[in-house]
């Protein structure tokens, strides 16, 4: 069934929310003014959206480390988010994790992971723990399509096949790991072929659609909550900037087959079909842009106003206290 257009226009908030997001990210690493390492998810935006927008609120994701736009469709704070990147006291984790590392349990994020298909496994727990719930609840797992050659992917989707676990596993197959094309490293062009060996759905999207992701989405969801198992769904996308914004660096990707990808925009192609349906013209658009600029601005304000963390807080929250 597809979304109402008050739904769709959400959607596209949310999904141009991502770019602002990453776009500011991006030229305030360049400045000097966010440390660590920034990986744009510039592009990828419809399959993070398309996912999270037919979840309920209870229902938990896990991340990679271009996990920015997973964070802002889950809902997560933009002001949080970026005092993290800031590196500032009022960051998610407290300015000690960067870009890689948010989570927000409030909200069903249980976190990025800086580590290939570290995540995996992380939520296929949480998979179980919905199972033994019994709530109805689900668990998505978001990763690459380098992450689909490691072990915990092949490990993780074994057991949640085996269980029944209430899962979906989604592939962000954007044709390159940090500079290797997956055709070097792959046997088959389709990671969701895979799913075959595991007697599971194997589902393959155009990720730069956001209501063909949303449709395939709603379809394994509803599998997950009458307790048939989990899906694997591979979404076709491309990520415009390199593998991360390092300073200097250099994208070995052809020029050409980046400009092509860029001509598949997602937003724009989204954007495109609201208007057509009339339930959008450019005068909104232009002012749905503008408070999401608004917000982006005060997001990097109360980052820049925030305290670093004290030196006597690096050793706070490393474990655990006893009960």
């Amino acid at each position: 069934m597809a979304p109402t257009a008050d739904k769709q226009l959400d959607m596209l908030r949310s999904m141009q929310t991502i770019r602002r997001f990453e776009e500011r990210a991006s030229d305030d690493y360049q400045s000097g003014d966010i440390y660590g390492v920034v990986h744009c998810y510039i592009g990828e935006e419809a399959v993070a959206v398309g996912i999270c927008a037919a979840l309920n609120p209870d229902d938990q994701i896990i991340s990679t480390h271009r996990g920015h736009g997973h964070c802002i469709a889950k809902g997560a704070d933009l002001k949080r988010m970026m005092a993290e990147l800031y590196g500032r006291q009022t960051g998610y984790c407290k300015g000690k994790g960067g870009s890689m590392h948010i989570a927000d349990f409030s909200i069903g994020m249980l976190g990025a992971n800086g580590i290939v298909a570290g995540g995996i496994p992380i939520v296929t727990g949480a998979g179980l723990a919905a199972q033994l719930e019994g709530k109805g609840r689900v668990a998505v797992s978001f990763f690459g399509d380098g992450a689909s050659n490691a072990g915990p992917f092949h490990e993780s989707i074994n057991i949640a096949a085996a269980w029944k676990l209430p899962m979906l596993y989604v592939c962000e197959n954007n044709l390159y790991a940090a500079s290797t094309a997956a055709t070097s490293t792959l046997a088959h062009s389709d990671v969701a072929a895979r799913a075959a060996g595991y007697g599971i759905p194997g589902v393959i999207v155009d990720g730069n659609d956001i209501l063909a992701v949303y449709e395939a989405a709603e379809t394994a969801i509803v599998r997950a909550r009458k307790g048939e198992g989990p899906t694997l769904i591979e979404c076709k996308t491309y990520r415009w900037r390199g593998h991360t914004e390092r300073v200097g660096g250099v994208d070995p990707r052809p020029q050409e087959e980046i400009k092509a990808w860029k001509q598949k925009d997602p937003i724009e192609r989204f954007v495109a079909g609201l208007m057509d349906q009339g339930a959008l013209n450019q005068e909104e658009w232009q002012k749905i842009d503008q408070n999401i600029l608004n917000e982006i601005e005060e997001a990097v304000r109360f980052a820049r106003e925030s305290p670093f963390p004290e030196p006597d807080a690096a050793l706070q929250d490393v474990f655990a206290e006893s009960q």
